[in-house]
């Protein structure tokens, strides 16, 4: 049976998700200080970004002339963000600099990824401006930047667009937490039916789940 208009309604207890309240925190690589200034005013540039997807490659398996996928390998798309240019051109500088840090054009030697690579974090904020969703793309690094477009007859502005390459990305979520919380304890949990300090305390450090609320809420004995 079809839900009713009145259901529907009901379903909305809060307001909806809106694409145009998040913000974009982008740290700075430690060879990029000269660009500092420029750095801490890209969360206030950035106009369009996404919130990262994650797939899942699959193989086939043939079982009594049935194919049936199971999963291999995870797959992380790349991240493509568009910035407001300052007549100044400061953000195409900074990141015509990153591109360039990562690969000087003098000699064309790669640095080590630990050089260059930043975790960025990309915040969704409710109609309130309260924090809803944050994740972190881990060792995420510029992999393109568009070209900027030249027109005696346009009398707009420029928007640069710049792909992010990274290793992953992680959710920051109360939810998402408690989730690696029991991932990382479950054998823990169904042998000794409790939970050990010593595996509370690399998330307890992140100042982002309060442990002992969680072990309140779901009955979990520490030792």
């Amino acid at each position: 049976m079809p839900a009713s208009i009145t259901e529907f309604k009901s379903s909305f207890s809060t307001d909806v998700a809106r694409p145009n309240k998040f913000e974009v925190e982008i740290p700075i690589p430690i060879g990029m200080i000269p660009y500092l200034g420029t750095q801490r005013r890209l969360r206030l540039r950035c106009e369009t970004a996404d919130l990262p997807g994650r797939s899942l490659a699959t193989t086939g398996l043939k079982v009594y002339n049935i194919e049936e996928k199971f999963p291999y390998m995870t797959t992380y798309p790349d991240i493509t963000m568009t910035f407001i240019v300052s007549d100044d051109m400061k953000e195409k500088k900074f990141f015509d600099a990153w591109i360039n840090w990562i690969n000087p054009s003098v000699h064309y030697n790669m640095k080590y990824k630990n050089d260059y690579a930043v975790n960025v974090r990309i915040n969704q904020y409710s109609v309130t401006n309260k924090a809803t969703y944050s994740v972190d793309l881990q060792d995420a690094f510029p992999v393109g930047i568009n070209d900027l477009n030249l027109d005696w007859s346009s009398d707009g502005y420029h928007k640069l667009s710049v792909t992010f390459a990274y290793t992953q990305w992680r959710n920051n979520s109360l939810e998402a937490l408690g989730m690696e919380l029991l991932e990382n304890n479950i054998a823990d949990i169904m042998t000794n039916g409790s939970l050990g300090r010593d595996k509370l305390a690399p998330i307890e450090d992140r100042n982002e789940l309060s442990v002992s609320a969680f072990i309140e809420e779901n009955r979990v004995t520490p030792i």
